[in-house]
């Protein structure tokens, strides 16, 4: 899952990345409402962290332009401002959930899944395609009815392919879903994730699944589809 955190208070924002990083999601993060803005309409998320004061551009300024736009990404709120009248004045603005600082990360990372869950074009946490089966729960991947262990990062890879089956996806779009906006896309580490994912899903198994499309990027895809 790709996450975009628009946090003016430095120290706050890399508590609030490295948290939700340790829960294996990808998480970019500016610290102005414009660049903010810019970021929504330029990239693909799965959910906005938006504070309410920003320098440049505040966070109910950005929550009414995103909607005007008819955006639907989820947007949850962070604000110091805990009065009934200012929750009701974000959700009315379009913020799908509200929370006031201080909060205890477990309350944000709940929010989070709830938000994500109630997004997810589908009700399942199983995603299947063919033999292969992903729980996106408990983080557990077989092929066959067989135990596949992957790393953190080889299970987001996975994810993303498993949420387009069928899609090729360039390696432009999967480094910024799976490691980040302003990860460098020349490098081959993309290229070799693939490879470790291919060989523990691929490897033992037919048919296989995940094909290179040359000049392109990756698919997930079954044979014929």
């Amino acid at each position: 899952m790709h996450l975009l955190l628009v946090e003016d208070e430095k120290k706050v924002a890399s508590f609030i990345q490295r948290g939700l990083e340790a829960e294996h999601y990808t998480v970019d993060v500016v610290h102005d409402g414009d660049t903010g803005l810019l970021r929504v309409f330029d990239q693909d998320y799965d959910l906005v962290i938006l504070d309410v004061m920003l320098p440049k551009r505040n966070g109910l300024e950005i929550l009414h332009e995103l909607r005007q736009r008819k955006l639907t990404v989820p947007v949850l709120l962070l604000t110091a401002r805990d009065t009934v009248a200012d929750k009701v004045s974000g959700l009315d603005r379009g913020a799908d959930d509200y929370l006031t600082k201080p909060f205890a990360f477990e309350e944000l990372l709940a929010r989070v899944r709830a938000l994500l869950r109630r997004g997810a074009p589908t009700s399942t946490s199983i995603l299947t395609l063919a033999d292969l089966q992903v729980d996106l729960i408990s983080r557990q991947v077989t092929r066959a009815g067989k135990r596949i262990e992957l790393t953190a990062k080889e299970f987001a890879l996975l994810e993303f392919f498993i949420r387009h089956p069928g899609r090729v996806l360039s390696r432009t779009l999967i480094a910024q879903h799976v490691w980040g906006v302003d990860f460098d896309t020349f490098t081959n580490v993309i290229d070799v994730y693939v490879n470790y994912l291919r060989k523990k899903i691929d490897t033992d198994f037919e048919p296989k699944l995940l094909h290179t499309v040359r000049g392109a990027g990756y698919v997930l895809k079954t044979p014929g589809s």
